[in-house]
């Protein structure tokens, strides 16, 4: 009885990572095997960073709060506390916001915790 391959599965498999190395420059974009690990590496680091986007954006809105707050004459501390005391249930994301976009909401915001 003859081997069989199943190569149409074979050449669908090598397809799809050939596609998702689309844009890749040199032989990372054609040869099957350095196009094969570039787009694990690629993988690796787009799940990665899908977590660091995270903890950079978590960390752009705490400096434009801390801005925000020092204009009004608070810390990032002071206020955050007081934001929570007062049971104001706003996010970091809505308060940088404010702080950036509508100074003024954000200073009544803050003499309202004062």
């Amino acid at each position: 009885m003859p081997r069989s391959v199943n190569s149409v599965a074979s050449r669908a498999r090598r397809k799809k990572i050939l596609k998702q190395a689309k844009g890749f420059f040199g032989r990372r974009k054609n040869v099957w095997t350095i196009a094969k690990n570039a787009v694990e590496k690629a993988m690796q680091y787009s799940y990665r960073d899908r977590r660091i986007k995270k903890r950079n954006f978590r960390a752009l809105w705490i400096t434009r709060i801390n801005a925000g707050a020092r204009i009004n004459g608070m810390s990032y501390s002071q206020f955050m506390g007081k934001i929570k005391a007062n049971h104001i249930d706003l996010n970091r994301k809505v308060l940088a916001d404010l702080a950036m976009n509508h100074p003024d909401a954000f200073k009544a915001i803050v003499d309202k915790i004062k």
